[in-house]
């Protein structure tokens, strides 16, 4: 079986909004926020106004001493501006390196250390907040403000009307962007993207837009500091596709806003779609128009597509779910419909991408890999990273001879070809097939939860964490019901949703929440 390999294209970030713009000139992005950078900016731009901003921004940050090949660490406030930076950067040649705005400060910093004194890109409420540590200037080349200024820093806003600077073109094989995981085990990795390998992840991505009409409008509300984000947008510019960007997901205000545009596509996170649930009712119909849904970063429970494709009004709505690595890109997805959604096995994640991606599982226990014995899932991806910034040696260690990439999620594969995700292995539980069958089928169960997240307890035993809507009290007999056939597990913990630890792409961080739960219950006992 030949491996799979990159095209000889490559993506070039800083370049795609201009050539958009050449032909699809007054195309409309439309903002539910306003942009720290660019006072008066939006709610809507045309795609030449964003390349026209990402052009001068990118002559400012040349003005401020920025040069091709330096990294700029991104870490500012939540918004789209930090896309626009991002790609002011990479239009310069420099490397963007984008962190979320979840980062606690502990973790910035020493990723600002494992890079070696980048320039810096934030705002004041940072520098106020998780970055007020002495040990700052000492770990960054330049402190960038996007909007207001502060002695020791260089204000972007002071160096407007700066002289445009032709744009730099790297090769196909050097860093372009650097992206970082999750974070859910610990510090986050810092992931090396080259233009090639951004070429690689675009092409799945872009066989999935291929099936949106031009005029009608995509919704987005992914991380902007996810390769999603920089992808998603060299899908949509040059195909001339206006779109929406979500920053706030309060359901009120999704509500009033997709009703006033009616998109006809939104892409978002599980997580995400799950508080919109809610809106499926909404005199509003904020869904109304929608004939495609596409969830990417975590499986998404099959009771929550069947709400979202119900409360579409177009013929066939199809709610896509897409499975893949923050390493490698989307890796395998498919369609469910009105009709299969809620039947549908929720471990199924789907199929690969032909020429794009490919998948075997590796037995863990000396045994096939089955539903009952899974195994490791390996894959192969166009889009794979170069490697982990700094830490060159731990990548190699989850990548063989043959370019098999060996993730730490488990699984199996079905006699159709569907793969089915079971669990990541750190999050296995004894006693438990798979934490997330198991939620899938209680939220099932129980139409009053808004969350449920099975953990590993002190002891091994199944720790059920609850989320009700509206942060109701659980009844614990219809909760006795609900999990009657599977393994004994302990007395459900209710928390409210917004106390999750989440990720940037809004995944609950497992790991941090079992610790912290393992503290109260060390302390009560």
């Amino acid at each position: 079986m030949l491996p799979i390999t990159a095209s000889d294209t490559g993506l070039y970030m800083g370049l795609v909004a201009e050539r958009a713009a050449a032909e699809h000139a007054g195309t409309l992005i439309t903002l539910d926020h306003e942009l720290a950078l660019l006072p008066g900016v939006g709610p809507e731009l045309t795609f030449a106004e964003f390349a026209d901003h990402i052009d001068d921004i990118a002559a400012r940050l040349w003005a401020a001493g920025v040069r091709a090949t330096e990294h700029v660490a991104i870490y500012k406030s939540s918004g789209f501006d930090i896309n626009i930076v991002s790609s002011a950067v990479s239009r310069i040649g420099a490397v963007p390196v984008q962190l979320s705005p979840g980062l606690d400060g502990a973790s910035v910093l020493a990723l600002l250390d494992r890079l070696g004194r980048p320039y810096l890109v934030t705002d004041l409420a940072k520098l106020d907040g998780p970055l007020a540590d002495p040990s700052l200037p000492g770990l960054a080349k330049e402190v960038l403000l996007v909007a207001g200024s502060r002695e020791g820093t260089v204000s972007l806003a002071g160096l407007a009307g700066s002289p445009r600077q032709e744009a730099v073109v790297l090769g196909l094989d050097e860093p372009a962007l650097i992206t970082h995981t999750s974070g859910t085990t610990g510090l986050p990795k810092l992931l090396v993207h080259t233009p090639r390998t951004l070429h690689g992840r675009y092409r799945p991505q872009a066989k999935l837009f291929d099936i949106v009409r031009k005029h009608e409008t995509v919704a987005l509300h992914v991380s902007y500091v996810h390769s999603r984000m920089p992808l998603a947008l060299a899908v949509l510019l040059p195909r001339g596709v206006p779109f929406l960007v979500v920053d706030d997901a309060d359901p009120e205000k999704v509500a009033e806003l997709f009703g006033r545009t009616r998109p006809a596509f939104i892409e978002s996170a599980p997580n995400s779609f799950m508080e919109w649930e809610e809106l499926a009712d909404d005199p509003r119909k904020p869904f109304a128009n929608v004939k495609y849904f596409s969830s990417t970063f975590d499986a998404i429970h099959p009771g929550t597509m069947h709400r979202l494709l119900h409360a579409s009004e177009r013929h066939h709505p199809v709610f896509y779910q897409i499975y893949g690595q923050s390493e490698t890109g989307p890796l395998v997805g498919r369609g469910f419909t009105r009709q299969t959604a809620l039947g549908a096995d929720g471990r199924c994640q789907g199929y690969a991408f032909p020429d794009d991606t490919k998948f075997r599982l590796v037995g863990r226990d000396g045994k096939a890999p089955s539903k009952e014995h899974p195994g490791y899932i390996e894959v192969q991806a166009a889009g794979r990273v170069l490697t982990y910034f700094g830490e060159a040696e731990r990548y190699g260690k989850q990548v063989d001879a043959d370019g098999w990439w060996r993730g730490m999620d488990v699984g199996y594969r079905t006699e159709e070809g569907c793969l089915h995700l079971l669990d990541r292995e750190v999050d296995v539980v004894p006693t438990i097939h798979s934490t997330l069958e198991v939620e899938d089928t209680v939220l099932g169960r129980l139409a009053e939860l808004a969350e449920l997240v099975l953990l590993r307890g002190p002891d091994d035993e199944p720790l059920p964490v609850v989320c009700t809507r509206n942060e109701t009290p659980l009844d614990l007999d219809r909760w006795r019901t609900a999990v009657a056939d599977f393994p004994p597990m302990a007395d459900p913990v209710q928390m409210p949703l917004s106390e999750l630890p989440r990720t940037a792409t809004m995944k609950v961080q497992r790991i941090e929440l079992t610790r912290r739960l393992h503290e109260q219950l060390k302390r009560r006992g």
